[in-house]
C-alpha cells in the first residue's frame, strides 16, 4: 500500500506545470483590474458621454468597489457546494455583461448598475482565483501557481490601464469597454478549453465564516493585508498631491511607470521563491515598503530620492497580493475560498479606507504628512508578520 502512495506522490511531482490554465486565470485577473481601474483614466470623457460631472463619473469606481465589498463573503459562503468552473464562468460572464452594457448605455443610472454587477463578479472571482490556482498545481508548486494566476494584476496596473487610457483618447471610452468585452469572449473559450473543473465542498465538510476566522493564522494574515494595503492606498490614491507638494506633479505618470515596472520585477521574484521563502519574502516586502516611506518622507525635495522610493515601493507591493493569498490559502487548506473572500473584503476595505484616511491627512496636515503616516501602518504589518511564525507566515 505504501508503494502505491509513493507512486501517486511521485506522479504528482512529475506532473507538468499547468501553464495554460493558470495563464487563463491570470488573464481573468488582468481583465478584472482593467475593468476596475480604467474609468479613473477616462473620467472627463465618461462624464461628458453620460452627461454628468467628473465627480459623478468617479462614482463608477465607487459602486464597483461597493459591489466587491458586499458580495465576496456572502456569495462564496452560499456557493461552497457548487462546482468550481461553472462558478468561475459565471463571474467572467458578469464582466462580459457589465462591460457590454457600459459600452452601449447612454443612461447614467444603468451604467452604475452595470458597474455594481462588475464589482460583484470581481468579488466572486477574487475569492475563487487563488484556491483554484492552488488546486491545479502539485503541492510543492502551489505558491508558484498562485503567483502565475496573480501576474495579471501588476500587468494590468502597469501596462493595461495606461494603454487603455491611451486608446480611449483615440477611439473613445466606449470602444475601450467594447474591447474588454471582446477579450472576455476569448477568455471564456480559453477557460472552457484549458481550465479543469473541480467539485465544491461536500455538505459535511463546509466551514462557517466563524470557523474559518478562528483557524490559527487567518487573523494575522488579514491584519497584515489591512495595514499593508491601507498604507499603500493612502500613498497610491494621493500620489499626485504628494508630488505636487514636491514640485513634480507633471511627472506623476513617470513615477507611476517606475512603480509599475518595479512591480513586475517583484512578481517575478516572488513567483520563483514563494514556495520556499514565503515568510522571508513577506518580511522583505514590509521592510522595503518602510524604506520607501522613509525616502518619500525625508527625500521629498529630491527627484532622485522620489524615483528611488517609487522603485522600492514597486518592489514591495508587486508581489504582495500573491504573498497574502498564498499565506491565506495554505493556512485555510480546504476552506481556502472562504478565507480568500475575507481577504478580498479586507483588501477592498483598505482601498476605501485609504481614500478616506489619505483625504483627511491631506486636508488637515498637507501632502507632507502622507509619507510619515505610512510608517505607523507598516510597523503594524511588521509586528503581525513576525508574530505569525507558527501559522499564517510560518518559519520554514
Amino acid at each position: 500500500m505504501s508503494d502505491v502512495r509513493m507512486s501517486a506522490h511521485a506522479s504528482r511531482l512529475e506532473a507538468p506545470f499547468p501553464w495554460a490554465g493558470l495563464l487563463a486565470l491570470s488573464m481573468a485577473a488582468f481583465l478584472t483590474i482593467l475593468t476596475e481601474a480604467l474609468p479613473a483614466g477616462l473620467l472627463p470623457a465618461i462624464g461628458q458621454g453620460l452627461g454628468v460631472s467628473e465627480a459623478g463619473a468617479g462614482q463608477l469606481v465607487t459602486v464597483y468597489a461597493i459591489g466587491s465589498l458586499v458580495a465576496a463573503i456572502p456569495l462564496t459562503t452560499l456557493t461552497q457546494g457548487l462546482r468550481r468552473r461553472p462558478l468561475l464562468m459565471t463571474a467572467i460572464l458578469g464582466f462580459l455583461i457589465a462591460n457590454t452594457v457600459t459600452a452601449l448605455s447612454t443612461s447614467y443610472a444603468l451604467t452604475l448598475v452595470a458597474r455594481f454587477v462588475a464589482g460583484v463578479a470581481a468579488g466572486l472571482l477574487w475569492a475563487l482565483a487563488a484556491g483554484y490556482a492552488a488546486r491545479m498545481a502539485p503541492d510543492h508548486l502551489k505558491g508558484r501557481a498562485i503567483a502565475v494566476a496573480m501576474a495579471g494584476t501588476p500587468l494590468a496596473l502597469s501596462l493595461g490601464v495606461p494603454a487603455g487610457t491611451f486608446l480611449g483618447s483615440i477611439l473613445g471610452w466606449r470602444a475601450c469597454f467594447g474591447l474588454m468585452s471582446g477579450l472576455t469572449l476569448g477568455l471564456i473559450v480559453w477557460v472552457m478549453a484549458k481550465v479543469p473543473d473541480f467539485p465544491g465542498e461536500p455538505a459535511g465538510q463546509r466551514r462557517t465564516l466563524r470557523g474559518v476566522l478562528t483557524l490559527p493564522g487567518i487573523r494575522p494574515v488579514l491584519g497584515v493585508v489591512l495595514t499593508f494595503v491601507l498604507a499603500h492606498n493612502i500613498l497610491y490614491t494621493y500620489i499626485a498631491p504628494y508630488l505636487g507638494g514636491a514640485g513634480m506633479v507633471e511627472r506623476t505618470d513617470t513615477v507611476l511607470l517606475v512603480f509599475g515596472l518595479a512591480s513586475l520585477v517583484s512578481i517575478w521574484i516572488v513567483g520563483v521563491l514563494i514556495d520556499s521563502r514565503l515568510r522571508a519574502l513577506t518580511l522583505s516586502s514590509v521592510a522595503l515598503f518602510a524604506l520607501a516611506a522613509i525616502l518619500f518622507w525625508l527625500g521629498r525635495e529630491s527627484p532622485v530620492a522620489i524615483y528611488a522610493a517609487s522603485a522600492i515601493w514597486g518592489l514591495a507591493f508587486g508581489g504582495c497580493a500573491t504573498l497574502f493569498q498564498t499565506a491565506s490559502a495554505k493556512t485555510a487548506g480546504p476552506a481556502a475560498d472562504l478565507a480568500q473572500s475575507m481577504l478580498v473584503t479586507m483588501w477592498n476595505t483598505a482601498i476605501a479606507g485609504g481614500g478616506l484616511a489619505g483625504g483627511l491627512l491631506l486636508e488637515s496636515f498637507g501632502p507632507a504628512s502622507l509619507a510619515p503616516s505610512l510608517l505607523l501602518l507598516i510597523a503594524g504589518a511588521w509586528v503581525l508578520t513576525l508574530g505569525a511564525r507558527r501559522h499564517g507566515f510560518p518559519a520554514r
